[in-house]
């Protein structure tokens, strides 16, 4: 595929980000490697659909930047907020915010400010009679994800279910909004006999808002915990992978040939080291 723009296609073709070849041939992508020498970019190969799936999501996601600067906008001229200046500010992070961070497949994302911080802006969106319509449909697209993994686990047919990681990310014992909640909630909603496996909530060692968000909000769950991974794999006979921790790659690499696995971090979880 090509990514020439137009009114810089020569200046595009002669220093792309990288040079991308669709081939299911590996000879074949040597010599169209050959004729692409004196391109000074990295040469990339890969399967046809793979190279076909990334020209529709590179422009895709150039229209997603378009339509979210200008929902900004929107919203920066009715709370009178300088939009460019906004966007000027935001721009600054390299680390998280113009990154490669957050754009790998997984899972819902949850904590304790994501979720917060949308709704606050799109109340303040309300408030001034703007309708961001990227904006408002994050937190839908979020719930579909959640309620994508209960279906996969379910369309399983077993009952006995082992869940890696029930916090909304690896490191952490913050069970605010994680999406391994309510997907744990609706899957004992049906019937299923779930185990949780996640070194980081531990019911005794939990102080503060963590502990008093589970003894309030669901306190059956500190009941589902296992403290190992063997306990975890004699109950399951599905386990969910529910965060790229260790303990996902302690499990995946400790399961029988009768283990059905669901991984919800879409193959993000880390191998195991040789050591």
């Amino acid at each position: 595929p090509e990514f020439m723009r137009e009114g810089s296609s020569l200046r595009d073709f002669a220093t792309p980000p990288l040079t991308l070849v669709g081939c299911d041939d590996p000879e074949t992508a040597g010599l169209l490697r050959s004729l692409y020498a004196g391109v000074d970019a990295p040469f990339v190969h890969a399967g046809v659909k793979s190279v076909e799936m990334a020209k529709y999501v590179a422009n895709a996601f150039h229209a997603l930047k378009v339509s979210f600067a200008n929902e900004i906008g929107d919203l920066c001229a009715a709370l009178g907020a300088d939009p460019q200046e906004v966007m000027r500010i935001f721009l600054m992070d390299r680390k998280l915010n113009v990154s490669e961070a957050y754009l790998r497949p997984g899972f819902a994302f949850g904590g304790s400010c994501l979720p917060k911080d949308l709704r606050a802006l799109l109340y303040a969106a309300r408030t001034a009679d703007v309708s961001p319509r990227v904006l408002s449909a994050i937190l839908p697209s979020n719930e579909a994800q959640i309620r994508r993994g209960i279906d996969a686990v379910l369309e399983t047919r077993k009952r006995r279910v082992g869940v890696v990681g029930l916090s909304f990310k690896p490191g952490t014992d913050d069970l605010r909004e994680s999406p391994m909640v309510p997907l744990v909630e609706a899957l004992i909603g049906k019937g299923c006999d779930v185990r949780i496996l996640d070194p980081n909530v531990s019911f005794a060692r939990l102080v503060g808002a963590n502990r008093r968000y589970i003894e309030e909000e669901i306190p059956h769950i500190a009941s589902l915990m296992c403290e190992d991974i063997q306990r975890l794999l004699d109950h399951a006979e599905v386990l969910v992978i529910g965060s790229a921790s260790r303990e996902a790659s302690l499990t995946l690499a400790a399961i029988g040939p009768d283990h059905i696995v669901v991984d919800l971090t879409r193959g993000a979880v880390p191998p195991l080291s040789p050591d």
